[in-house]
């Protein structure tokens, strides 16, 4: 199993394993690191390597918002990163307890990655046809993505998991 971490964190897969396959054969990434998940898993197939499963979890939603959500999300970045990093985090785990998470280095390219990337449906039915199952696990209570268009959107191509009175983090407690 390969795991991708959200933006501006290191090992915390440790907070899905209740839902992680661990198979050799699994790629699982949550919030941004679905998206790299994605990406990696994308390229496996280009070379004919071997992937099963791509777990999703909490995958990064930003293509429904706004410029200016997108803008001001950047400035706030960039005026005070720690700060930005600490409420982003908060807000990962609201309305539950906050749990440990490790940080690594950041950058504004990375944020403005994620908030800027669309998911390709076609691109995503090309795994499909490649015989990847596609999970997306989305929680009730994330107060980062938005749920409900990525339930729309990813419903059309995997198996979608979507777990009352959870946070971004698919924590209910």
């Amino acid at each position: 199993m390969k795991f991708y971490s959200g933006f501006s964190l290191k090992n915390e897969s440790y907070l899905f394993d209740d839902y992680i396959n661990t198979s050799e054969y699994t790629v699982c990434g949550f919030s941004y690191g679905a998206i790299k998940a994605f990406q990696y898993t994308q390229k496996q197939l280009a070379n004919a390597k071997r992937v099963d499963t791509l777990q999703l979890f909490s995958p990064a939603f930003f293509q429904s918002k706004d410029a200016k959500f997108k803008r001001l999300q950047l400035i706030s970045y960039k005026k005070n990163e720690n700060v930005y990093l600490r409420q982003f985090i908060e807000s990962c785990f609201f309305p539950h307890a906050k749990k440990i998470v490790e940080h690594r280095n950041t950058k504004a390219e990375e944020l403005e990655e994620l908030l800027a990337y669309e998911w390709d449906l076609q691109e995503l039915q090309k795994l499909l046809t490649k015989g990847v199952k596609i999970e997306v696990y989305l929680a009730s209570e994330d107060r980062i993505i938005d749920v409900e268009q990525a339930r729309e959107l990813f419903l059309k191509v995997a198996t979608v998991t979507y777990i009352k009175n959870a946070n971004h983090f698919l924590q209910t407690n």
